[in-house]
Order: C-alpha cells, then sequence, then structure tokens
C-alpha cells in the first residue's frame, strides 16, 4: 500500500462523504460509488452531496464519482466499505468475488450483517473472498458531522497487518484528523457493533427522563459488558479503555449528532419503533445490531443486561418504562 494506490469508498452517507472528504487532503483522487443518481449529477453540477454533510464542497479534479459498482471496485488498490450494513448483503449480493482479487478492504460499517449475524470483517471475508490479513477497520471515535466541520478529531485503524493499518493511518492522517492503530479487528468491530445498542439505551432512558447521574451509571455498566462480550468471542489481549472502545462508546452515546441515541431518544418519549425509523429518514444500526447479538450470544452467553432490555423494547414491544425500571435494579 502507498499513498499512490487507487482508493474507491462505497457509499453514499454521511460517513463515506466524511471519508472522501478526509481522502481528497492526502491522495491525488478517490473513487466515489453512490447509489442515487440524482445525488451523482448534484454533485458533479455543485460539488456537495445534497443530502449528507451539505457544507462539503469537493474538488471534482480529485473524484472519479459513479453509480457503476464495477467501474469503481475494478481499478482500486484499497476499497473502503461505508454503507449501512443492513444494506451490505443486498449491495454485493451479485458482486463476483474476482473484482476483490488482491485488494485490501476496509469496513468503515458500524453493524451487523443481519443476513448472516456476521461482523462486515466476516462478511466480507466469506462473501467477497478477502483474505482477513487484508481486511481492516475504521473506526472511531468520530462523528461525521465534525469532520466536515473540520473539528479534531481520533480514528483508529485496525488489521491483523500491522503494516497495512499504518499506511490507512497515515492516509486519513491530515491536520484535523489524527490516527492510531490496532490489530485488534475483531475486537474493535464487535465494540463498535455494540455502542449502537447502549447509544439506543441512553436515548431512551434521556427520553423517559433519567438524569445524567443515572447515566453515568448506564455508560459504565455498558463498557464492561463490551469488555466481557469481546474477551468472550475474541480472546486477545486490548485495553477497553482506549478510544477505540470507551471514546467511541462515549461519544456515540451522549453525541447530538448520534443517530442511535436520538433513535432511542424517540422510543423513549412513546414513539413507535417504525414511526422514529420513518421521522429520522436515517439508518440506526443499532436497531438491527441488537437484534443480530442476541442471536450470537446464544452460544456464548454472556451476561448483557443492557443489550437484553434493548432487544426487549424494541422487539419485543415491552414498555419502554417498565423495562428500564428492572433494569435499574441490575446495574451497579
Amino acid at each position: 500500500m502507498s499513498k499512490q494506490k487507487k482508493i474507491a469508498v462505497i457509499g453514499g452517507g454521511s460517513w463515506a462523504t466524511a471519508l472522501v472528504k478526509i481522502l481528497s487532503n492526502n491522495v491525488s483522487s478517490v473513487n466515489w460509488w453512490m447509489r442515487s443518481n440524482e445525488a451523482v449529477a448534484h454533485i458533479l453540477k455543485f460539488r456537495h452531496n445534497p443530502k449528507y454533510l451539505q457544507s462539503v464542497e469537493f474538488d471534482l479534479n480529485k473524484i472519479n464519482i459513479s453509480t457503476n459498482l464495477q467501474e469503481i471496485i475494478e481499478p482500486a488498490d484499497i476499497v473502503i466499505i461505508a454503507t449501512p450494513s443492513a444494506f451490505l448483503y443486498k449491495l454485493f449480493e451479485n458482486v463476483p468475488q474476482k473484482w476483490f482479487e488482491g485488494k485490501v478492504v476496509f469496513s468503515a460499517v458500524k453493524g451487523i450483517v443481519p443476513e448472516y449475524n456476521a461482523i462486515p470483517a466476516r462478511f466480507i471475508h466469506k462473501s467477497l473472498g478477502v483474505p482477513y490479513s487484508k481486511i481492516g477497520i475504521i473506526c472511531g471515535p468520530c462523528h461525521a458531522e465534525e469532520v466536515a466541520l473540520e473539528r479534531l478529531s481520533y480514528l483508529t485503524i485496525a488489521c491483523q497487518d500491522d503494516r497495512i493499518a499504518q499506511t490507512m493511518a497515515d492516509t486519513l492522517a491530515c491536520r484535523y484528523i489524527k490516527t492510531t492503530t490496532s490489530d485488534d479487528l475483531f475486537g474493535t468491530e464487535l465494540s463498535a457493533v455494540l455502542k449502537n445498542v447502549y447509544a439506543i439505551a441512553s436515548g431512551i432512558c434521556a427520553g423517559l427522563g433519567y438524569g445524567d447521574n443515572f447515566q453515568s451509571v448506564l455508560i459504565a455498566n455498558a463498557i464492561q459488558e463490551i469488555e466481557n462480550f469481546i474477551d468472550e468471542v475474541s480472546p486477545i489481549h486490548r485495553d477497553v479503555k482506549s478510544s477505540a472502545y470507551l471514546g467511541d462508546l462515549l461519544v456515540t452515546a451522549y453525541s447530538r449528532f448520534s443517530r442511535n441515541r436520538t433513535f432511542g431518544n424517540m422510543i423513549g418519549k412513546g414513539y413507535s419503533v417504525k414511526t422514529a425509523q420513518l421521522e429520522m429518514d436515517m439508518i440506526a444500526e443499532g436497531y438491527y445490531a441488537v437484534k443480530c447479538v442476541m442471536e450470537i450470544n446464544k452460544k456464548f452467553q454472556v451476561e448483557i443486561p443492557i443489550v437484553e432490555a434493548v432487544y426487549n423494547i424494541l422487539y419485543e414491544r415491552i414498555s419502554p418504562v417498565i423495562e428500564m425500571r428492572i433494569l435499574t435494579d441490575k446495574l451497579m
């Protein structure tokens, strides 16, 4: 890998838009795939995404943008996937593995692929044929909205191959982005999945009127659940107090930019799941993640009462008032 290698970004949402912005600082060209023909036409005419991070203006001399997936992927050496996890299976269902031969693939997806109950790294390995040694993850703590504002943010780049992780870290680093690396591919990705569930829990509690005192206890228990779960699923040495785990959890659980917290807040205020989803018009990854985590946990049997509470509220339709009252007696 080097800065001269061709990079492709797959996705048209806020995080994909933020990544293209970051990459445009450091590389000569970026291939960018978007699903919407209208969005592509708008960017080519007005130089900004019409729906996400509209303040970001792109240098069209550095961007090759298209709705043709093959045209974007095949010439690339490095592919960054930044689409909602719920759409991954359908997006790549008919894509031949030969498109990805010899490529490095980074996931910037923050959820679980529901069709497989699998983290994106496993989906990329099994469905796209990419060796785990050439799969990486780009994780936070980092909100796309603050990247658009060029506020100082931090990214963790995880890959089993330290050289690949470091080179991608160097490629993304810029004046307002600091980067660090990790070899914990599975732990960082699972933590990124789980923090969305806990952000929903935080939002539900806020919607119900719980204050900062309770929220602090909720999140303290959440990081313990994350540690217990990922240590059971992927037992390697890691420090969950670092920014890739605890930092990502904190920003997602507390930030006004967090769509999962916003979704949970609406549920706590009495919205139905469907109504909240329609009103947000954005994907709250934690909604899909909580069901998949519950399925995965049938094998590992880790005690995750906060996850169970969110699942009961969203899928079993138990009253948030009742479920959170029960949860308060389980926290320490």
